[in-house]
C-alpha cells in the first residue's frame, strides 16, 4: 500500500431532528346512550386528526399514522366504509384544508454553533494522523506482504476491526442516549469499547508476521485510542478528545528535523494515555448499576451499523492508495478533514426538508424542493472535498497535482460516504452498508476497477435517496 493509513475515528451516527408525532387517533364517537356510531364517524375521525391532517403534504403521511395506531383494513370497512387505509387517508385529506404553520425563526446563531461543533469533531478526526509521523521511524521498514510496506497488514486489520466494532457499539450507545438513559449508554460504553480494544489487538497481533511486532505494537494502541475515542465522541466531550490529541501537534517538527525516538514515543504514549484517563472519566455514570434490569435494544440492530463502518472504512482506505505515500495521504487526510462539513450539511438537509414539509401544499412542491435541497447539500460536501484534497496537496511542496482520473474517483468515494450517512440518519442504513460493502470488495478484487465501483455504487445510493427522501413520511418521526 502506497498511501498511509491514518488513525481515524469511525464516523458515528449521530441523531438528526425531527418534528414529533401526533397523539393516536381515538375510536369514533358513539352516541350518547353507547348504542352505536355516530351518524358520520369519518367527520368525527377528521375533526379528532385535524390538527396532523392540516400539515400532511401527502395522503400517505395519514395512511402511515392509521396503519401505526392498529386500523386495520376490516376495521375501516365496518366502520367507516371505506376499502382500506389509504382510501381512507385520501378522504381525510380531502375534507381537511391544509393549514401549514410558518416554520419558526432558528435562533440567533444556532447555524454558527452547530458549524463549529461539526468542524471541531473534523478536526479530531483528522489530528490521529499526525501520529503516523511520529511513529514512522519506529516501525518495522522495508518490504511486507502482499506488495505492500512492512507492519501495513496488522495496521490494516487492527483499524479495520474497531472500525466495524466501534460503529455498531456507537449505534447502541446512541440508542441508549435516545431513550433518555445517559448511564445506560455509558454501561454500553464501558463493556463494549474496551471489548473492542481487545479485539482489535487480538486481530493484529494475528495478523502481524515475523518482524513486524513494532507495528503490531502500534495497532494495540491504535485499538485503545479508537475505543476511547469513541466513548468521548459519542458523549459529546470532543473538546477533552481535542486535548488529549495536542501532544501529537508535535509531529510537526518532525517535518523539519529528525526527532529522538524516545521523545516521538512520549508524545504517542502522552496522547494515548490522555485519550484513556479522560474516557475513563466520563464513563463514571456507567459504573451505577440500573435496578431496572431493562435489557435495552437488541444488539441485532446495531449489526447493520458495523457493517457500514466495515464497508465506508474499506473505502476510505482504497481512497489512500496513491502513487506516492503523500498523494495517498492526502487523499486520506481530505476525506477525513471533510467529516466535520458533512455533518453539518447533514443537519442542514435535514432542517431544510422540515421547513418544506411544514410550508408546502402539495407532494410535487415537496418532492422538487427536497431533490433541490439534497443537489445543493451534496454539492457543497463534494466542493469542500475537493478544496481539502488540493490544499493537503499544497501542504507538501513539490508533490505532484493528483491527476484527474483520481480527483474523480475521490469526489465520487466522497459522494457514496456522504449519501450513505443520510440513508443512514434515516435508517436506511442495511441498503447503504451493501452498497458499500459491494464497492469495497470490488475494488479489492480489481484496483483498478476503483473508479468504475465508486461510480456505480454512487449511482445507486442516489437512485435510492430519491426514492426514499422525496416522500414526506420519511421525514416524520
Amino acid at each position: 500500500m502506497s498511501g498511509s493509513l491514518w488513525l481515524t475515528p469511525p464516523k458515528t451516527e449521530t441523531p438528526l431532528p425531527a418534528i414529533p408525532r401526533p397523539r393516536r387517533p381515538a375510536e369514533p364517537a358513539r352516541t350518547p346512550d353507547g348504542g352505536g356510531l355516530a351518524d358520520d364517524p369519518l367527520d368525527e375521525l377528521a375533526r379528532r386528526l385535524d390538527g396532523f391532517v392540516a400539515v400532511a403534504v401527502h395522503p400517505d403521511e395519514i395512511a402511515a399514522l392509521l396503519e401505526s395506531d392498529g386500523m386495520t383494513d376490516e376495521h375501516i370497512r365496518l366502520t367507516y366504509g371505506r376499502a382500506d387505509s389509504f382510501s381512507l387517508a385520501e378522504d381525510l385529506y380531502a375534507r381537511v384544508e391544509r393549514r401549514h404553520p410558518e416554520p419558526a425563526a432558528p435562533p440567533s446563531g444556532a447555524w454558527y454553533g452547530e458549524l463549529a461543533g461539526c468542524l471541531l469533531r473534523g478536526l479530531v478526526f483528522a489530528l490521529p494522523g499526525l501520529a503516523y509521523v511520529l511513529a514512522a521511524p519506529l516501525l518495522a521498514g522495508g518490504h511486507g506482504r502482499f506488495g505492500l510496506p512492512a507492519g501495513t497488514v496488522p495496521l490494516l486489520a487492527g483499524a479495520v476491526t474497531g472500525w466495524v466494532w466501534n460503529q455498531a457499539l456507537s449505534h447502541r450507545a446512541y440508542t441508549w442516549l435516545g431513550l433518555g438513559d445517559r448511564p445506560a449508554a455509558a454501561r454500553a460504553l464501558l463493556t463494549g469499547a474496551p471489548a473492542g480494544a481487545l479485539a482489535g489487538t487480538a486481530v493484529a497481533l494475528a495478523t502481524a508476521a515475523p518482524g513486524e511486532t513494532p507495528a503490531a505494537v502500534f495497532a494495540a494502541g491504535q485499538s485503545l485510542y479508537l475505543a476511547a475515542a469513541t466513548v468521548l465522541l459519542v458523549l459529546g466531550r470532543e473538546r477533552a478528545l481535542l486535548c488529549a490529541l495536542l501532544p501529537l501537534t508535535g509531529a510537526a517538527a518532525a517535518f523539519r528535523w529528525d526527532l529522538p525516538d524516545a521523545l516521538r514515543a512520549g508524545l504517542l504514549l502522552a496522547s494515548l494515555t490522555a485519550s484513556v484517563a479522560f474516557a475513563a472519566l466520563v464513563l463514571r455514570p456507567g459504573l451505577r448499576r440500573d435496578a431496572g434490569g431493562r435489557g435495552g435494544p437488541p444488539r441485532a440492530a446495531s449489526l447493520p451499523y458495523g457493517l457500514f463502518g466495515l464497508g465506508s472504512g474499506l473505502l476510505v482506505l482504497h481512497a489512500g492508495v496513491g502513487d506516492t505515500r503523500v498523494s495517498g495521504a492526502g487523499a486520506v487526510i481530505a476525506l477525513t478533514l471533510s467529516m466535520g462539513p458533512a455533518e453539518w450539511l447533514l443537519y442542514r438537509f435535514r432542517d431544510g426538508s422540515l421547513t418544506r414539509l411544514r410550508t408546502l401544499t402539495t407532494a410535487r412542491e415537496f418532492r422538487r424542493a427536497v431533490t433541490g435541497t439534497l443537489v445543493l447539500c451534496l454539492g457543497g460536501y463534494l466542493t469542500v472535498l475537493l478544496a481539502l484534497a488540493l490544499a493537503a496537496t499544497l501542504a507538501w511542496p513539490g508533490v505532484p497535482w493528483p491527476t484527474l482520473p483520481r480527483l474523480l474517483t475521490l469526489l465520487l468515494i466522497g459522494t457514496v460516504l456522504w449519501l450513505g450517512l443520510l440513508l443512514q440518519a434515516f435508517g436506511a442504513v442495511l441498503s447503504a452498508a451493501t452498497v458499500c460493502l459491494l464497492a469495497a470488495a470490488a475494488q479489492t478484487v480489481e484496483s483498478v476497477a476503483g473508479p468504475v465501483a465508486a461510480g456505480g455504487a454512487a449511482a445507486v445510493l442516489a437512485a435510492l435517496t430519491c426514492a426514499l427522501l422525496v416522500r414526506p413520511t420519511a421525514h416524520r418521526a
